[in-house]
């Protein structure tokens, strides 16, 4: 497969910057088997799921990823921060133009209880990495840092961001990025959700350097995804096998959590607790676990569009799959529908 046939062309102005509220996104419903389209908005989503289904849930944190120092010029510089690397004072990072500054010190401001703090970068087989002189934690993170906006959303980001670009039920810090297909729910839809006999789930995948890595080989097979650490608990586990045993369906909720989910599947059921993957799903893959998948649209030539492509596709082709999913994102253009993590969702049936 070549990486171009997943581009499309994408106008700026439906590239969403501001969220519209919980709940009150459009919804494109794609049923796969007849390749028939419906528009809903997302609080009509109890209502399109059968009962006696399990909804699955990436419930990862947030965290304040995105800090700002200066060099010793006085030069501003912004890193985002992926993950902890070795010991609590070491944290890997992508910036610009990173090789060429390896080896430089940063100053960080805080306050004058605190004083600054001063890290070194360091890159080392294609990875870089900040060296604190102290310990950073999400702590430090939630005071200093600011809310990692991807980089489409051209604007600094606001106190509403801080909430808005959280999932309602997000429990232990952990992602440098959203797992932007929950931000659509609300506790009322969860309740709803439970009163129509629909029970949810929640398993944790920490969304790290995987989901911002562009495809850049011609060939998609020639792509490798970085690692992502991600947990299902046992009881969780249980639910989810149950379900399937009993023919009830499993909607997974974002990429993430499919990806999670797809992962952990051994022989029949899941392998449960911490674990890690580095799975990159695209074209004829042979799907184990999830029956449903709602998500966002998303960027051009990504493994996440790739991943939406197979999943279109399950039972049928991967050019099925591709051709399906841009005949609908071309739809979805034509509507007025917004686009990735602030935008509008799909549910694919």
């Amino acid at each position: 497969m070549k990486t171009s046939d997943f581009y499309f062309d994408l106008p700026d102005e439906r590239i969403a910057q501001y969220p519209a509220a919980r709940g009150e996104s459009r919804l494109l419903v794609l049923e796969r088997s007849s390749g028939r389209r419906f528009h809903h908005i997302v609080r009509d989503l109890p209502g399109l799921i059968e009962s006696g289904a399990i909804v699955v849930f990436n419930d990862s944190r947030v965290r304040k990823a995105r800090i700002f120092g200066t060099d010793r010029r006085g030069r501003k510089h912004e890193f985002l921060l992926i993950g902890k690397a070795a010991g609590p004072s070491t944290w890997e990072l992508i910036t610009k133009k990173a090789a060429k500054r390896a080896g430089e010190r940063f100053r960080f401001a805080t306050g004058e209880a605190e004083g600054e703090v001063k890290a070194e970068l360091l890159c080392e087989g294609g990875r870089c990495f900040l060296r604190f002189d102290r310990d950073i934690d999400d702590a430090w993170l939630d005071a200093h840092g600011h809310v990692p906006l991807p980089p489409y959303i051209r604007r600094a980001d606001e106190p509403l961001d801080a909430n808005r670009y959280q999932t309602v039920y997000a429990r232990g810090h952990g992602s440098a990025a959203a797992p932007t297909a929950g931000l659509h729910f609300t506790d009322k839809i969860l309740s709803e959700l439970a009163g129509r006999g629909i029970e949810t789930a929640f398993i944790t995948l920490h969304v790290g350097l995987g989901t911002f890595l562009p495809v850049r080989s011609a060939n998609v097979e020639d792509h490798r995804m970085h690692r992502e650490s991600f947990c299902i608990e046992s009881g969780t586990a249980a639910r989810i096998e149950a379900a399937k045993r009993e023919g009830r369906k499993v909607v997974a909720v974002g990429t993430t959590t499919l990806r999670a989910l797809e992962s952990a599947w051994r022989d029949g059921g899941f392998e449960t607790g911490e674990q890690s993957t580095d799975i990159f799903i695209h074209g004829d893959y042979r799907w184990r676990t999830a029956d449903a998948l709602f998500t966002n649209f998303h960027t051009p030539a990504s493994t996440l569009l790739m991943l939406v492509c197979a999943f279109a596709g399950a039972g049928s082709s991967e050019s099925a799959g591709r051709k399906l999913i841009m005949e609908t994102y071309h739809e979805a253009l034509r509507e007025g529908y917004n686009f990735f993590s602030y935008g509008d969702a799909m549910l694919i049936l």
